[in-house]
């Protein structure tokens, strides 16, 4: 069923949800693709209900055109779940702005003890205010057991890990593999505003990743983040907005590389206008 309202939402879960059965959650914006596909799945294979919300958060752009640029497309999108997912096992919910934030579309103010301050938190002022918004909003209405969130998104991923802790919520974190299409582009909503050109272009964001997960092995930060910005240079058609090397627990950027430290590659390009982002675990040393 789909909800518009988080109210019909709440009692409906009420009835259909038993209280020794589980509910897992999917949260959403939309212009759904395989990769979202592939998160419902493996939310349904662990709880026996699935929510699933399709909802263009207003709080979390910092750009009021790529917002209005975000594609709409929910009859396409309940579509697509309905075409893989059991619906007697499935609720969705889609509502209006109104419903979500009443008659001011405003973001709380979150402390994530510094993970919001580096990459996409300093590069989008107030996106991960947005994020941790939407989401104990929604996170109060569903009440899931287990919340499922892709690592294309890796920064959010440990942004939501966070907001879990801080509000002391009894919910399961999940992270879940980057789907990718055949030639290696991370799976995004963004993909469907590039040309097929394109598309097939940025193929490259993915590639370098790899050479530089390689490259990163048997070389110091700073020639792998050198090596990286010298093949973009090289590419006129992308525009590199950053390149980073960080560490996966505090997100922070690294120089040096120590021993017993998990390190991942975060990246962010711009073709034909289009933001893209992709990350790579490297080699764990």
């Amino acid at each position: 069923m789909i909800f518009k309202s988080h109210k019909l939402l709440v009692e409906h879960l009420k009835k259909k949800v038993k209280s020794s059965e589980t509910i897992s959650f999917v949260p959403t914006m939309g212009a759904l693709h395989n990769g979202h596909i592939s998160l419902m799945k493996e939310a349904i294979s662990q709880c026996d209900h699935l929510v699933v919300s399709i909802f263009v958060n207003p709080t979390q752009f910092d750009n009021k055109k790529d917002l209005e640029k975000y594609p709409r497309t929910v009859n396409n999108d309940v579509a697509l779940i309905k075409k893989h997912i059991n619906t007697h096992k499935l609720t969705v919910y889609a509502p209006e702005v109104k419903d979500v934030y009443g008659k001011q579309t405003v973001a709380k103010t979150y402390h994530y003890d510094g993970l919001e301050n580096v990459m996409e938190g300093k590069n989008r002022p107030g996106h991960f205010d947005g994020v941790g918004t939407i989401l104990e909003f929604l996170f109060a209405v569903v009440q899931p057991d287990k919340a499922f969130f892709g690592e294309k998104d890796f920064q959010q991923l440990q942004i939501v890990n966070k907001l879990v802790e801080k509000l002391q919520l009894n919910i399961e974190v999940i992270g879940c593999p980057i789907e990718r299409e055949p030639h290696g582009l991370a799976m995004s909503s963004r993909n469907e505003r590039l040309s097929p050109k394109a598309r097939e272009k940025a193929q490259f964001i993915y590639a370098t990743l790899q050479l530089a997960k390689k490259y990163f092995k048997h070389h110091s930060i700073k020639n792998t983040q050198k090596l990286v910005e010298e093949l973009f240079k090289k590419e006129p058609d992308f525009e590199l907005e950053y390149f980073t090397i960080a560490s996966e627990e505090t997100l922070n950027p690294v120089t040096r590389k120590y021993k017993k430290h998990h390190y991942r590659a975060f990246i962010v390009a711009h073709l034909e206008g289009v933001r893209l982002i992709d990350n790579l675990k490297l080699s764990d040393l």
